[in-house]
């Protein structure tokens, strides 16, 4: 499995932002510190803010501005605004959709996997990223 570079690029975003303690940044300079595409940064901006993790202001001074403190902002929600939920095998997603599903040794292992995968990315926010 591996996150799309859309996601990857808003794992980035939000910690340049929680690097910024609270101050408006352009998506201008995100976007070259960061180095993404601007248009890319664009629409992850408005993903990300949709799902209430940015505050976003147009102009002359505007900018954008993490919506909650870092450490309230885990590396879950950011994922998941961008890729949806994680889904390790689509027998986790589906149950009751495969066919194998009664003799399948692998279900378990998928459920778990999944289940840690987001024990993990949930209890990391991004105070405790900045910290390290």
């Amino acid at each position: 499995m591996q996150i799309t570079r859309q996601a990857d690029y808003a794992v980035r975003a939000i910690l340049h932002l929680a690097r910024s303690k609270g101050e408006r940044v352009s998506t201008t300079t995100i976007a070259k510190e960061e180095k993404i595409p601007p248009s890319f940064l664009a629409k992850i901006i408005s993903q990300l803010s949709v799902a209430g993790l940015l505050n976003t202001s147009r102009g002359a001074r505007g900018g954008v501005t993490l919506a909650r403190p870092p450490k309230e902002i885990n590396l879950l929600e950011v994922v998941e605004a961008i890729d949806g939920p994680i889904r390790l095998n689509d027998c986790v997603e589906n149950p009751g959709g495969c066919e194998f599903e009664k003799d399948c040794p692998l279900q378990s292992v998928w459920w778990d996997a999944q289940r840690e995968l987001v024990k993990r990315l949930k209890s990391t926010n991004f105070q405790t990223l900045l910290n390290k």
